[in-house]
């Protein structure tokens, strides 16, 4: 049982720079990038915007009201809202799929960790003068497969999360967002500047901004709503667990928007920093999900080749981005496992945060290996990491979206809606019935055809 003295952020920004840091990691500087590339450019950045007001924001909110009225972890916090069987599982299914999510997810945070290093040494440098077209293509898929590497980056990626953690919301996950979230804008920032001095920009810079909506297809309006979901964090029990750490003057919606509002522009930064390098060397923008690992350390290379420490830096800078989107996302997922733990089975922060480390390494080990040793085994088709990826991403997360919006839109006490939004009638309800309908309406819908787009049901009529 809850307590009054649970832990509460204890700052506006620092309230703030957690949240979007749980919402801010790969999915907006790798897969927003190639979402863009795959999709023409503006006029997918133009649906995507679209999709964070009228799926992304609402159903944001809908977790920030559940989880700051219960001020519990999101299991309890549904339980208290509900005697409904089905809806008072939601939290506890937004529990398992943030773990699912960790399991893989601290596997290609290793990845990221492991390129960093090397970035420092160099090592791109001396790929690039092999003068061999697939050398970083070989140089992923050994590193990918070797028995040992990926797990033991993996493991020091996981203790950094835990480090964080076992210090708790004000001192670890508060602080750090503090210290992490600034310096992740300033490299960006940095990058960006470095990216438009190169001879790609203008052409980069066209292709990111100025929409051509003749591309718009069908494809892309599922592509944009997808991406809207999974980089907000929603549906996974992050945002539902830092909304209990939520103060009780916090003002949800506007919230909801500044987090939204900054997940949305380190996305398209990301774009900024990717698209003039990639248009300067005459790589094309959908070069898909091996643009990170496999095409960008050759693109920093030949982009900079006049000015090889340019190179260098860019290519430093870059995988440090990656390593502190990917922490804060891991956090936000370990946080939600510890305090479930922590809360339901009476653990200290320190044991529970212990549990979910040691099992997580356990299980990522062997979602690791699953491209090395461990590639034989398969489910369904898949080896335990892309298993896991689809699972969580294109079964669970939309399951659980999906019941988000039903319980708030539909069962929830409009009571307890209306004081949330309004701390307790001391600000105006203004947007309430909008919020309502959404969730009522459209983001359940929207989600059913992400769910649907997931599993290949449209490809039956393509």
């Amino acid at each position: 049982m809850q307590t009054s003295d649970r832990a509460k952020f204890n700052s506006k920004i620092g309230m703030v720079l957690a949240t979007a840091g749980s919402a801010i990691g790969l999915g907006n500087i790798w897969r927003f990038p190639v979402m863009t590339g795959d999709n023409g450019g503006a006029a997918f950045i133009f649906m995507y915007i679209l999709c964070v007001l009228i799926l992304g924001i609402p159903l944001m909110t809908a977790e920030f009201i559940v989880g700051r009225h219960a001020h519990a972890n999101t299991a309890q916090a549904f339980r208290k809202l509900t005697n409904g069987w089905l809806w008072r599982k939601i939290g506890k299914f937004g529990i398992i799929t943030a773990w699912f999510i960790l399991c893989y997810y601290i596997v290609v945070s290793g990845w990221t960790l492991d390129y960093l290093v090397d970035a420092l040494f160099n090592r791109f440098n001396a790929l690039a003068a092999t003068g061999n077209a697939d050398a970083y293509a070989h140089h992923f898929q050994n590193f990918v497969s070797d028995p040992y590497l990926p797990v033991i980056y993996m493991i020091l990626f996981m203790l950094m999360s835990h480090f964080v953690i076992v210090r708790g919301v004000k001192k670890g996950i508060e602080k750090s967002s503090k210290i992490l979230m600034p310096i992740l804008f300033i490299i960006m920032v940095l990058l960006m500047i470095s990216s438009l001095l190169t001879a790609g920009a203008s052409e980069g810079l066209r292709f990111l901004f100025y929409p051509d909506f003749s591309k718009i297809t069908v494809s892309t309006v599922l592509g944009a709503m997808g991406q809207a979901f999974y980089s907000l964090s929603v549906a996974m029990g992050c945002i539902c667990t830092y909304a209990s750490y939520f103060s009780k003057d916090v003002k949800l919606v506007n919230t909801a928007f500044k987090v939204a509002g900054i997940d949305t522009m380190i996305a398209i930064m990301s774009g900024v920093i990717i698209f003039p390098a990639v248009f300067s060397v005459g790589i094309t923008p959908d070069a898909g999900p091996s643009l990170v690992f496999i095409a960008l350390p050759n693109v920093f290379q030949q982009a900079f080749g006049n000015i090889p420490a340019m190179g260098y830096l860019v290519s430093v800078l870059f995988y440090g981005l990656l390593v502190l989107a990917t922490l804060t996302s891991v956090i936000s997922l370990q946080e939600v496992v510890t305090a479930y733990l922590s809360e339901e089975f009476a653990l200290s922060r320190a044991k529970a945060a212990g549990i979910v480390t040691v099992v997580c390494v356990f299980v990522g080990s062997l979602c690791a290996l699953s491209m090395g040793p461990l590639k034989d085994f398969t489910i369904g088709g898949r080896n335990l990491f892309d298993f896991f990826d689809f699972f969580s991403g294109q079964i669970m997360l939309p399951i659980g979206g999906f019941l988000i919006a039903l319980f708030v839109g539909w069962f929830m006490r409009r009571r307890v809606i209306w004081e949330q939004l309004t701390n307790q009638s001391s600000i105006p309800g203004r947007g309430i019935r909008t919020i309502i309908v959404l969730l009522k309406f459209f983001v359940p819908f929207l989600i059913l055809l992400i769910f649907l787009s997931g599993i290949g049901f449209f490809q039956l009529f393509s």
